[in-house]
């Protein structure tokens, strides 16, 4: 496949180096490349097979317009934009393109969200459930999309919006904790990622499994497809 993987940072480097070694053919471009989408020209993509974007909140929904408009595939890492849901959704079958987006592509979230709605139940007997979130202090929104979910998953099983308590602290990958106490005991689940290698491998296999397909849908429903 052909890929082009929209953003220089940490996250982006490293699902260009997942996609080398996995024997695609790649092209990053960074913010200074395509400022406001400018680079994302029909000519520019026309050999290109799926789009990844993990850039930021502000510079996704355009990104994703042009790629959509386009009738490109996109894989989209980058959270902060899920207020445009819809009108995203719209686009991708407007265009009739092929669409993957996660609050994060790592397996081991995925698998987290599992136990967090088997543990979501535990409001409807008197726990209090909390949610705390780490990242680097570079990341540009706050709660995370991940904390979202997890918020989403409890809310949906227990009834009850827990709060997301959110820390910036040095270069903290990620790291997502579920709190639920009662007059009796504690409950802690969490997950604590050490790499980026998780997102950026997940990013990639959500590519190659787009791969002829149309679409829009969410990694935590098909992710379980590509074992």
């Amino acid at each position: 496949m052909h890929l082009l993987i929209l953003g220089r940072g940490k996250t982006g480097s490293l699902v260009a180096e997942v996609a080398q070694q996995r024997h695609h053919k790649t092209r990053v471009l960074g913010a200074a490349d395509n400022p406001n989408a400018s680079a994302l020209r029909p000519e520019l993509l026309h050999s290109i097979d799926t789009v990844i974007d993990f850039t930021t909140p502000a510079s996704a929904l355009a990104n994703i317009t042009a790629v959509a408009a386009a009738g490109k595939n996109m894989v989209v890492g980058t959270t902060g934009w899920y207020n445009e849901m819809e009108r995203v959704r719209q686009l991708v079958e407007q265009h009739n393109t092929g669409f993957v987006y996660a609050a994060n592509f790592s397996i081991g979230v995925n698998l987290f969200f599992d136990i967090a709605r088997a543990a979501g139940a535990a409001p409807v007997y008197g726990y209090l459930p909390q949610i705390f979130e780490r990242h680097h202090v570079h990341k540009k929104d706050a709660p995370s999309g991940t904390a979202i979910a997890l918020q989403r998953i409890i809310k949906e099983t227990g009834r009850v919006e827990p709060e997301i308590t959110s820390f910036r602290e040095g270069e903290v990958v990620g790291m997502h904790e579920i709190v639920m106490e009662s007059a009796n005991d504690r409950i802690y689940l969490c997950h604590d990622a050490s790499s980026r290698r998780g997102f950026a491998e997940g990013a990639v296999l959500a590519a190659e499994w787009l791969a002829g397909k149309k679409g829009f849908f969410d990694f935590k429903d098909i992710w379980r497809d590509l074992a």
